[in-house]
């Protein structure tokens, strides 16, 4: 039997992807679970899997094709039992199935009726399919395939399918942002293409991640109704801690940064606001008890958001190594699904840039997002008209007001802000 090998949905917002690299060739056999080729997503590059055994007939994308819808044909395996002869006759069979569906057509009213009882009771209830590979991964994160819907060949459950229930799982929002294909709109786009026409320029084409920045960006600023809250923080007695630290972890080849106490800040923040560590699920708020938070990491082509998980357990020497190894593997694309989805809260930083203050666009389903600046030397006026230079950092929280009210906003940013000017409290 011949079986079409379809292009996965390997995270639940996927739409198209790219056939970066087949692993296998035309004549190959493979067996269920071996690999087939690596896809490249929007945000990551995954390996993709054979769902049962059989012999590769036909490979019908080439390496490196972009936008191939999810569920289109890109090759053809033949299955186990069936020769090379009997595949070449498929078409045949196909072309001939309307003739021989009329001629089944003149059976009686009342045989088909015995054969669809006959068929009912034979059909056995819940009965579902799945590959190797997805049974032991469900075996060991101990989910239950029953309640999976495969989308794999005749509907049997593959790895992606028990990677995007995880996802689901962990992000409860069930609204899906649908990419545009052109978001300018076409009429508005010729008006555009007629007025720069006496121009030289070039066509930048958008990329699979660049769509998705797009849509979720823009529905973000559409439907959130987001409000602002500014804040100027001191961080010398934090900076003098961090320069101790790192000269004790020379050795150890570890270096915290301002962004490493920052998370821990703002994790513990969330412990202590928990009205601030929610989402929004559409029809109702989900309120989380672990900081899991995301950070804005800038790649080629756009940005990613790994999850930081149960930040606040974390010490500042855990946080650091992980995030620069999710960060490091962002920008090689090589993030796991589940690295990237969920969490609550995100932080974007542009200190490092020399950027002293902005507003961040909340990341979709999250609450809010703090936007940090670069830390300047600035003079300060005490209560008593003295003036001293202390370095300052300027925050931004970006906060729902679904969720968030300004008053609880308030209240967590000044938390976040206690945090950092008393760093005594995060090395506890």
């Amino acid at each position: 039997m011949v079986t079409d090998i379809l292009m996965p949905a390997l995270s639940p917002t996927m739409e198209v992807g790219t056939l970066a690299k087949w692993i296998v060739k035309k004549g190959d056999i493979v067996k269920a679970g071996d690999l087939l080729a690596e896809i490249e997503t929007d945000k990551a590059i995954m390996e993709f899997e054979a769902v049962e055994e059989g012999k590769i007939l036909q490979l019908l994308v080439e390496e490196g094709q972009e936008d191939i819808a999810v569920n289109s044909v890109i090759a053809k395996i033949q299955g186990e039992g069936s020769s090379e002869s009997s595949s070449d006759k498929i078409m045949e069979q196909e072309s001939l199935s309307v003739d021989k569906h009329t001629t089944e057509n003149r059976t009686t009213t009342k045989e088909n009726n015995i054969n669809k009882k006959d068929i009912q009771h034979k059909e056995p209830k819940n009965r579902f399919f799945s590959t190797p590979l997805a049974r032991r991964i469900a075996s060991e994160r101990n989910i239950d395939l029953s309640k999976i819907k495969g989308t794999g060949p005749r509907g049997r459950i593959i790895k992606a399918d028990i990677i995007n229930e995880e996802i689901l799982s962990q992000d409860s929002s069930p609204k899906k942002f649908i990419q545009t294909d052109d978001p300018i709109g076409q009429s508005k786009k010729i008006d555009i293409l007629k007025a720069y026409s006496n121009r030289e320029y070039k066509n930048v084409e958008i990329s699979g991640m660049r769509k998705t920045i797009i849509s979720r960006l823009t529905t973000s600023k559409q439907t959130i109704p987001h409000y602002y809250l500014r804040r100027d923080i001191k961080i010398d007695s934090l900076i003098n801690i961090r320069s101790q630290m790192n000269e004790g972890l020379k050795e150890r080849n570890i270096k915290i940064s301002i962004n490493d106490f920052i998370i821990k800040a703002c994790a513990m923040a969330l412990q202590s606001v928990p009205e601030c560590n929610v989402i929004w699920a559409e029809s109702q708020i989900l309120s989380f008890s672990a900081s899991d938070i995301a950070v804005a990491v800038a790649i080629e082509g756009g940005l990613l958001t790994p999850v930081l998980l149960d930040a606040e357990k974390k010490t500042l020497i855990e946080i650091s190594v992980e995030i620069k190894s999710l960060a490091e593997r962002a920008r090689k694309k090589e993030l796991k699904p589940q690295e990237y989805h969920g969490g609550s809260f995100s932080i974007s930083s542009l200190g490092m840039m020399g950027i002293k203050n902005f507003d961040a666009v909340i990341n979709p389903p999250h609450g809010s997002i703090l936007a940090v600046g670069a830390a300047i030397k600035t003079p300060i006026v005490g209560e008593d008209g003295s003036i001293s230079v202390k370095s300052i950092i300027s925050v931004t929280l970006s906060a729902d007001h679904r969720m968030i009210d300004g008053a609880i906003g308030a209240k967590f940013l000044e938390q976040i802000s206690y945090n950092l000017e008393n760093p005594g409290v995060i090395l506890v």
